[in-house]
């Protein structure tokens, strides 16, 4: 029997990932993925692997070193490997994971031309993510008109915030061109909103702090699961220290790398986002594992750093919020490192956060002790299975 299925993708630098996704039972809106895969390596040396529902491999293509892959040469080849193994099946809409919405789109919409024209003239505000994300839009849009494709925006979810908590203190001269602060992993903070109430249903009302660590790491305050603040601002860069990425810095020293190092825009660039953070302060890695393992001192100052300075901003969330009911941990870092789990525990103890190591070393779901007075938690996040079902609920709507 055929089923109508979602495709879900999501387009980087050097990457393309995808989901597929179907409903349980048709017409229950519960989702189950079938598919999962990326394109690695894309313009250089470009690897392709899928799995399916289990996790079991189903198909790996690596190309020889060389051999370039544009990204629409890989979504060719994604739609090739579709029709294969999901012959029979209906693609009834194709969901793209788009980093900035801008202040006009404070929710998932259907691209028409009208939408992608709004999305592209945002680029000078995200111009290292918003044109990868747009790509396979206009790819689509051009080889399958009649394809219903929907954008779902990271900075979506912040748009309840405050005014105030979205405001530089700048000239509105330069403000009402858009330079404020946006947030950014909101479909993750979103399905994290929607998710904790089956763990604790008391605190997701309250004031929560959600930590999204991984490669890109932020911290997210919500009341009643709407956002309040967030550490990102106008980019993706600021806040937390992050893989490669520098994190919050004062502008003064953007000064001085102009005036005396003579830096221009592009090399200040390639210094924030890509030579900073855990990798330029350790000189050994972006990924946390690897400096979790090193002996290095560099690595140690490093972990040390990005825990500070998640200890400080969560200080700063919970004067946001007047106070703090539960903290939530997600993303690759916030999933999978115990110990740095617990050190952030313990920068947060007085506001009454308390972890169990022997819950901490299995990842949770809870990992503080009974007796804690701020609940804390481990909880996966899905921002896949988040656009799937706007995707769905937007087509139903259209």
């Amino acid at each position: 029997m055929a089923r109508d299925i979602v495709l879900v993708l999501n387009a980087g630098s050097s990457s393309l990932k995808f989901s597929v996704y179907s409903e349980r039972n048709e017409g229950s809106g519960r989702l189950q993925r079938l598919q999962h895969g990326e394109f690695e390596g894309l313009n250089a040396t470009t690897h392709f692997g899928a799995t399916d529902a289990t996790g079991a491999e189903i198909f790996r293509r690596d190309w020889p070193d060389g051999l370039a892959m544009s990204h629409d040469a890989a979504l060719s080849l994604l739609f090739e490997h579709l029709d294969a193994t999901c012959r029979g099946d209906n693609l009834c809409a194709v969901g793209h994971r788009v980093v900035h919405g801008g202040t006009t789109c404070s929710g998932p919409v259907r691209v028409d031309a009208g939408i992608y024209d709004t999305l592209h003239k945002l680029i000078p505000l995200a111009p290292l993510h918003q044109p990868h994300n747009l790509a396979p839009i206009r790819r689509l849009m051009l080889d399958r008109p009649d394809l219903p494709q929907i954008a779902c925006f990271d900075t979506a979810f912040h748009r309840t915030q405050p005014s105030v908590a979205q405001a530089f203190a700048l000239p509105p001269e330069i403000t009402e061109r858009g330079v404020h602060r946006y947030g950014f992993h909101g479909l993750s903070y979103e399905y994290i909103a929607r998710t904790l109430p089956q763990f604790d249903a008391v605190a997701a009302a309250g004031r929560i702090i959600v930590a999204h660590l991984g490669n890109g790491s932020s911290l997210c305050a919500m009341r009643a699961g709407a956002s309040v603040a967030t550490t990102m601002g106008f980019t993706a860069l600021d806040g937390l220290p992050m893989g490669s990425r520098s994190g919050a810095i004062d502008p003064g020293v953007l000064l001085y790398l102009m005036d005396e190092l003579h830096m221009d825009a592009r090399a200040i660039e390639n210094l924030l986002y890509r030579r900073s953070g855990l990798l330029g302060v350790s000189g050994v890695s972006a990924d946390m594992r690897e400096l979790l393992d090193s002996r290095d001192p560099r690595a140690a100052q490093a972990i040390d750093l990005y825990v500070y300075r998640i200890g400080r901003e969560i200080g700063s969330l919970a004067a946001a919020l007047g106070g703090l009911d539960a903290l939530v941990f997600t993303a690759g870092i916030g999933e999978h490192a115990a110990p740095v789990r617990e050190r952030i525990g313990r920068a947060a103890a007085w506001l009454g956060v308390d972890i169990d190591p022997a819950a901490n070393a299995t990842h949770g779901p809870r990992i503080s002790m009974a007796s804690s007075r701020i609940p804390a938690w481990v909880i996966p996040t899905d921002e896949e299975l988040m656009i799937a079902t706007h995707t769905l609920t937007v087509l139903a709507q259209s």
